[in-house]
């Protein structure tokens, strides 16, 4: 039997995505992705991203993984390098391993001992994934949003 054949009887169907079950996808250690990411579900870094990306689940950024860009999602778990601002509707959870160059916007944060930010911290729900091209507020009436053509955008007064 061959392994892409679709004719095998012994192979149990694929299974299918159940609704509001959330899918993983992963950009691996030995990649390096240019450009900008979407899903539904939740994304891993552990290789490097060039480009915003756009998670209605949840951003995991591995020990070693990197972000070059802006991060928009429910949830964001840091554990590598972003270079870029991050936009989380839920929390988002600095760990001793994280370096963030740039600015949070999230109700909730933990920074665990270890863990380095070199921006600006709002506590305020940014609204990540509502409409894609909206600026968001930050301290002193600065205002970061999501640049056109996935480029990293400094805070402008």
């Amino acid at each position: 039997m061959a392994i892409f054949s679709s004719t095998g009887s012994d192979q149990p169907p694929p299974k299918k995505q159940r609704q509001g079950e959330q899918g993983l996808s992963v950009v691996a250690g030995d990649m390096q992705f240019t450009g900008n990411l979407e899903t539904t579900g939740v994304v891993k870094i552990e290789g490097t991203v060039k480009g915003d990306i756009r998670a209605e689940g949840q951003v995991l950024v591995a020990p070693g993984g990197t972000v070059e860009g802006n991060i928009y999602t429910r949830e964001a778990i840091m554990s590598g390098e972003v270079r870029g601002n991050v936009f989380a509707d839920s929390r988002v959870e600095v760990q001793a391993t994280s370096v963030i160059t740039g600015d949070i916007v999230t109700p909730k944060l933990v920074i665990q001992e270890g863990g380095r930010v070199d921006g600006l911290v709002k506590m305020t729900n940014p609204q990540a994934l509502g409409e894609k091209g909206r600026s968001v507020n930050l301290v002193g009436g600065e205002k970061v949003g999501k640049p056109a053509g996935g480029a990293k955008q400094d805070a402008v007064a």
